[in-house]
């Protein structure tokens, strides 16, 4: 093993003083056996980081250290995963090797650095933005081990922690993937602790001035909210003695994230947030009497202050799908301010700070770390359509992670967990997927609704379905789960190729018919013919009967050039300004214009809504990628115009052979009397061209200006600055982007 050369002394100190804090803080209880690995995997994490520096100027070795301890302390992981953040970046950024790593320290440690390592090197799609790409594969890890994703939360934790030597836009980035997928997955993963970290840190580096303001705030009411909390527990304190109860009573304001949250979403000022306060009590009982007692406090609570009934939440009758349980209500508290009161058993509070570990060790009795079996199965019906894209995939997946639950009964009374807004249609699909594809109704607490009602915590929901049912495209419109997303999409895709399948030999057969050769010529020419992008946009539309015979004919025709030349001749150009009447209406779409002047730009189609030529389109300027085209009801149009609105283009599709498009050129050169004059009389009447405006200068013997005017073509553009250049005098004619 190579020795710590780079490191100075007072450094090795330091270092090891860090892991042996590490060992101290670790939440599991480790045997000799654990500590052997864990002390295996220090010492080779120290000596392949050496000489390997942060930006901050200390080693790097500290940076796996303090990973370490956030999988030990705060999320209660053991021996393999706190060996396995140890090395997480040695294969990344060492000389060693998986096979090395897996020589030493075995199978389900190498699988763990493997994993983190696999997200490491991710790079986002150069289609996608947010790297949606990067985030997709990244939860896919959860379905080979949950640990890597625990692991890689407590890296980004660590990495948002020690951000201030990093430049501003880095800052910026880093913050926003985490607000945006890491405090998400967290809370999801009962890390509400962390979670909570995230998302301050996240509104620290977005939000500074406002984060800035929100802390200080806190910071001065500091004393007023120590004297509050005393006053409070004095208050309750005796009675719940007197009940001869085991307690400790915590009071805190809630994290600056949240109270911003409320302030934005309530538009209301941070003194106008009426709950930024929370208590907590956190009582000793076994199991057997947890929840009576829970009741307990909670009635010598509302005996000495007022409940508002509507915040009163139980999730100890019904933990969240996180394992979360407590009992909270708001109550009006002293002073007339309202506050928010969690009650929770010793038990309940351990699996709410730790999360995942600790549900796991008090539900199995055992400290081996087990999957979180219930949460990924779940997961497992959105995993496993990974052809979506990797926009629709997160979207659908974040649309699961931020959800509220409700809970709705079965007719046998069995309860059933569901996301806030779900139908019973996602009610179907929970139950099974053949119920789902084949559900034709629901009934609700007795009485008929439609497929797209919205249902209620407490809601009986019984569904009718039919053998003749099937899946349809605007199922897609009201349903929420992840699941029934997955199972819709994989129903329509599958029936897509089939119908692409039967458009294939319909089409073999038509061809025939009109005596055409069905070869790959003839195919490019359909496609280019009917405006398609591809084959199998050509075979769909024939098996839908969207391209009928008689269309089919048409094209047959053109290639004869029976009717070729009179559509040519019919469809010839009219002069600027013609209005299109309905006669003149085309399906030959071919270019895009951006913009009130209908400019020809460069842009690619966005995928996360593949429009086609024909659909109504917005243009959408992205930071590096140019101009992105959208379809007005692509899912993304919503947010794209709420939150970049001053990078919107109107756009639309038009055929280019009815169309004048506006250009503009510079021009320069010699002035002369009548130069003017010779250049717009080439314009408008030997070009027969419009011109929107034109502005010539000249000064000292020579001239320069620009012009616009309306055009057919680029060919014809080309002509055009060529006949110009001719003009006697005309040095320069380039067109302006």
């Amino acid at each position: 093993m190579k020795k710590n050369t780079d490191y100075t002394p007072q450094e090795q100190v330091q270092i090891q003083s860090a892991f042996d804090e590490l060992m101290q803080s670790t939440y599991q209880k480790i045997d000799k056996d654990d500590q052997v690995i864990i002390n295996k995997a220090f010492e080779v994490a120290r000596d392949a980081h050496d000489g390997q520096r942060r930006k901050s100027g200390e080693p790097y070795i500290f940076h796996p250290i303090a990973v370490a301890r956030i999988v030990a302390q705060d999320i209660g992981l053991g021996a393999v995963s706190i060996a396995s953040a140890l090395l997480h970046d040695t294969v990344e950024d060492t000389e060693l090797s998986h096979d090395d790593i897996y020589q030493m320290f075995g199978e389900k440690i190498s699988r763990i650095v493997r994993g983190l390592t696999k997200i490491k090197k991710l790079k986002p799609d150069k289609d996608l933005s947010l790297q949606a790409e990067n985030f997709r594969k990244m939860i896919l890890t959860l379905n080979e081990d949950v640990r890597v994703i625990l692991i890689k939360i407590a890296d980004r934790l660590h990495n948002m922690q020690t951000m201030d030597s990093m430049p501003r836009h880095k800052q910026e980035k880093i913050a926003s993937e985490t607000l945006y997928i890491y405090a998400p997955l967290a809370h999801k993963l009962g890390l509400y602790n962390i979670k909570s970290l995230l998302e301050d840190l996240g509104l620290k580096y977005t939000e500074p001035e406002i984060y800035k303001e929100i802390e200080n705030k806190i910071e001065e009411s500091k004393e007023e909210q120590e004297r509050y909390i005393q006053s409070f527990t004095d208050i309750i304190k005796d009675s719940l003695q007197k009940e001869g109860l085991n307690f400790e009573i915590i009071g805190r304001f809630k994290s600056i994230f949240s109270i911003y949250r409320k302030m934005r979403t309530k538009k209301v000022s941070f003194e106008e947030v009426y709950d930024k306060f929370a208590i907590r009590i956190i009582y000793k009982s076994d199991r057997k009497n947890e929840k009576f007692l829970a009741w307990k406090i909670y009635s010598i609570v509302t005996d000495h202050f007022k409940p508002n009934p509507s915040r009163l939440r139980d999730w100890i009758t019904n933990p969240k799908s996180t394992g979360y349980e407590a009992l909270h209500t708001t109550v009006m508290g002293p002073e007339k301010k309202w506050v928010e009161v969690q009650i929770r058993s010793e038990r309940m509070n351990e699996i709410a700070e730790k999360g995942y570990a600790a549900h796991y060790k008090y539900k199995h009795g055992e400290k081996e770390e087990i999957g979180i079996e219930g949460w990924l199965n779940k997961l497992k019906d959105l995993l496993e359509n990974q052809d979506d894209n990797a926009v629709d995939f997160i979207e659908d997946f974040k649309l699961n992670l931020f959800a509220k639950e409700i809970f709705v009964l079965t007719p046998d009374g069995d309860v059933i967990s569901l996301p806030k807004g779900a139908t019973p249609l996602d009610f179907a699909y929970t139950i099974h997927t053949e119920v789902g594809a084949h559900c034709r109704g629901a009934i609700v607490n007795g009485k008929l609704v439609q497929l797209n009602y919205t249902l209620r915590s407490g809601d009986v929901v019984k569904i009718i379905t039919s053998p003749n049912q099937k899946p349809k495209l605007n199922w897609l419109d009201f349903v929420v789960t992840g699941r029934a997303k997955t199972k819709i999409k994989a129903y329509l895709k599958q029936e897509q190729n089939d119908i692409i399948e039967e458009g294939k030999e319909i089409l073999q057969r038509k061809l025939k018919q009109l005596k055409l050769k069905y070869n790959e010529s003839t195919i490019n020419k359909l496609v280019n013919f009917f405006n398609l992008k591809t084959s199998k946009d050509l075979f769909y539309n024939v098996g839908a009967g969207i391209i009928d015979n008689k269309m089919l004919k048409n094209f047959a025709s053109a290639q004869s050039n029976v009717l070729f030349n009179f559509f040519k001749k019919k469809l010839r150009r009219k002069p600027s300004g013609f209005q299109v009447t309905k006669d003149d209406i085309t399906l030959n779409y071919d270019t895009i214009v951006f913009g009130p002047d209908e400019q020809q730009l460069d842009y690619t189609l966005a995928n996360c809504c593949n429009p086609i030529p024909g659909d109504e389109i917005f243009g959408f300027t992205t930071i590096n990628e140019g101009i992105k085209v959208h379809k007005k009801d692509c899912p993304n149009a919503l947010s794209l115009h709420s939150n970049y609105a001053y990078r919107i283009l109107t756009a639309r599709w038009i055929d280019s052979t009815k169309h004048d498009f506006i250009v503009h050129l510079k021009i320069s050169g010699f002035d002369r009397p009548g130069m003017a004059k010779d250049i717009t009389r080439l314009i408008t009447d030997d070009e027969q061209l419009d011109m929107k405006n034109v502005n010539l200068k000249a000064q000292g013997g020579m001239f320069e200006g620009e012009i616009s005017l309306y055009i057919k073509n680029t060919d014809h553009l080309k002509q055009v600055i060529k006949d110009l250049k001719n003009i006697e005098g005309v040095d320069k004619v380039e067109r302006l982007k």
